[in-house]
């Protein structure tokens, strides 16, 4: 394999365009918008799925093998850049769970830290933490990724790369078709092609596999999220509680996250999600009701059936590989789906079992 066209510049895209150019190949890389603009700026950036136990043990074999490969890949990237994507270990408090004790028993069967803590010691470790919270369980080694400087950090790298070309501003219009096998994209510019084409546009994979007649089932989930300023060292740990969450940032900015919503591509902060993320904000944190807002935006996550990525080459259509539908977890799980991908496009041992994710039988 010579060259690939790898469609959607976000993490996914990003990491999969280096992960194979570094292995000699020509990739160019294609984003209708900016590359990293969409789901992946707009993310909060846990290293972690927001409630690792009530996921599928697919979505669980690829979050474990990417936290464990993301604080080398921040050092390596910082190396490489002078960008540095800021995995920050903080750990996670999650508070008055109703399944605490599910969660409890996932992690001992995992081997992975989590355990129960008493309340008093969570607030003496939080000393900010709203009052009236009964019970937490704590994992120490969660991280978050600063997730603007990550794909800064990752276009860097391919910008930097004399096999690389990223076309930002050009969207896909549709496939090349020899016969079954795919051979290329359409775009406003004019045709490009490759021996394989690498699809991971996120929300709208759906949108360009409809050209060809197939139903993904991916569709755009909207999530509304607020940032504020606080000193420093205002929080020392990453919080949940009531699906909220509060991520702190090495300079002070408080991420708190998130809405989910079904409403199509509409990408439009709303007032109603802006004063539904404060009273979380104030219930989890309650100095922050006199803090600004300093940031209110929204992304599009691409909605998948239980969060299992689509992952490998479509067998209607050789020559077509897919790497989208992360839902809530593309950051989290970029790091192993994009190996995993360059695994079975470069006949190399793959790093998990790729059953789960096949597209085979999983298209309409």
């Amino acid at each position: 394999m010579k060259n690939v066209v790898v469609v959607g510049g976000g993490a996914i895209g990003l990491l999969t365009s280096l992960l194979l150019a570094r292995t000699g190949i020509t990739v160019v890389l294609i984003e209708s918008s900016g590359v990293g603009r969409e789901s992946s700026w707009a993310g909060g950036g846990i290293v972690s799925p927001l409630y690792p136990w009530r996921y599928s043990a697919a979505v669980t074999a690829l979050a474990h093998w990417s936290q464990d490969f993301y604080p080398g890949l921040g050092q390596r990237l910082l190396a490489q850049t002078g960008v540095d994507p800021e995995v920050h270990v903080t750990g996670l408090y999650w508070l008055d769970l109703d399944d605490e004790a599910e969660a409890l028993a996932w992690a001992r069967r995992q081997g992975r830290e989590l355990f129960e803590v008493d309340i008093a010691e969570a607030y003496q470790q939080v000393p900010v933490l709203g009052g009236g919270f009964k019970r937490a369980i704590h994992m120490p080694g969660v991280a978050n990724v600063r997730n603007p400087r990550l794909v800064k950090a990752l276009r860097a790298a391919l910008a930097a790369m004399p096999n690389v070309e990223l076309r930002e501003h050009c969207p896909v219009t549709g496939f090349i078709q020899e016969g079954e096998r795919i051979c290329g994209v359409t775009t406003a510019a004019g045709e490009i092609r490759a021996e394989r084409v690498v699809l991971a546009a996120g929300a709208w994979s759906g949108e360009l596999l409809k050209t060809l007649g197939l139903e993904l089932p991916v569709e755009p989930v909207k999530g509304q999220m607020i940032l504020y300023k606080c000193a420093e060292d205002f929080l020392p740990s990453m919080v949940l509680a009531k699906g909220r969450y509060a991520i702190p940032r090495r300079d002070g900015h408080i991420l708190i996250g998130s809405t989910l919503e079904y409403a199509g591509f509409d990408k439009t902060p709303t007032d109603n999600a802006l004063e539904s993320l404060k009273a979380s904000a104030q219930e989890l944190l309650p100095t922050l009701k006199d803090a600004e807002v300093v940031g209110h935006w929204a992304g599009l996550r691409p909605g998948s059936p239980e969060g299992i990525p689509f992952i490998g080459e479509l067998p209607e259509h050789p020559g077509l590989w897919l790497n989208c539908g992360h839902f809530r977890n593309g950051l989290v799980l970029a790091p192993a789906s994009c190996q995993l991908l360059a695994d079975l496009m470069l006949g190399r041992e793959p790093i998990i079992d790729p059953a789960p994710y096949a597209p085979a039988g999983r298209l309409h």
